[in-house]
């Protein structure tokens, strides 16, 4: 019988936008799950730092982590679960974005980036600091900013709905890598609620069921629609995909997904 793996992403699904995986609730349900025998994989466009902040003592302490895959930047980093109580998760695969599309190209993405942002700062968006993350196999673009607080995204969130400023930057991207013939190279997504995932083509979150050839995998998420960074997962995984809207939505997924398991045995 092959192994199961449930994948999850991470900000609206298993936490609040960028807050701590402290849910007591979703917490035992995990942990009912792995007790069933079932592998967790957290797929995520966020690094693996950051990862490990959002998690904290559910990678440290809980009976999960020896069943808990870490797939950081889409599943193109890779650390599999330890095997004993004084071991770490451990690195197992990476990539490189610039290697990749070549040190020529890979800068005129970020230029182009930097001209976007200085469009942004004319808006009225907040503006904090830590605008583009290169995070090794992809970038993240935040307009406000990766140090902005709670208010701030809130700030741009209502922003954003009223003015539509992403998808807007999403559109007027895409026309340029197509003016510089690179737009077959490159992917442009929403990521969260505040920024931007880019990659290579192909290193979408699809890139994470690599890992798992021969798996039975199923996934969970909640950015499934056309500009979303879990829209390709979720197709390729359809049957066996959920979409939701927080990790209340989330709990009672993972029970469904039990039945659902229980009543194949």
């Amino acid at each position: 019988m092959n192994d199961t793996i449930v994948l999850f992403d991470m900000d609206g699904t298993l936490t609040e936008p960028r807050m701590k995986f402290d849910n007591p609730d979703l917490r035992r349900s995990l942990y009912q799950l792995c007790n069933y025998g079932t592998h967790i994989g957290i797929i995520t466009g966020s690094d693996e730092d950051y990862m490990r902040e959002q998690l904290g003592d559910f990678l440290r302490k809980s009976p999960c982590r020896y069943k808990t895959h870490l797939l950081p930047c889409n599943g193109t980093k890779y650390y599999k679960p330890p095997q004993f109580a004084n071991e770490d998760h451990q690195l197992e695969h990476e990539v490189n974005m610039e290697k990749h599309l070549g040190e020529k190209e890979y800068r005129d993405l970020i230029c182009e980036l930097i001209y976007s942002q200085v469009d942004v700062c004319q808006l009225g968006a907040p503006l904090t600091g830590h605008f583009i993350n290169c995070r090794g196999s992809m970038i993240n673009w935040s307009p406000i900013g990766r140090n902005a607080t709670q208010k701030h995204r809130e700030i741009f969130i209502e922003l954003d709905k009223t003015t539509g400023i992403r998808d807007r930057v999403i559109s007027e991207l895409r026309a340029i890598l197509l003016l510089k013939k690179i737009d077959d190279k490159i992917v442009i997504k929403l990521g969260g609620d505040t920024s931007f995932d880019i990659y290579p083509t192909g290193w979408d979150k699809t890139y994470g069921l690599r890992h798992f050839r021969g798996w039975d995998v199923w996934f969970v998420g909640d950015r499934c629609g056309e500009n979303g960074n879990d829209y390709e997962i979720y197709n390729a995984c359809l049957g066996k995909s959920y979409t939701t809207d927080g990790p209340e939505k989330t709990r009672e997924i993972i029970e469904c997904i039990a039945s659902t398991l229980r009543g194949s045995k």
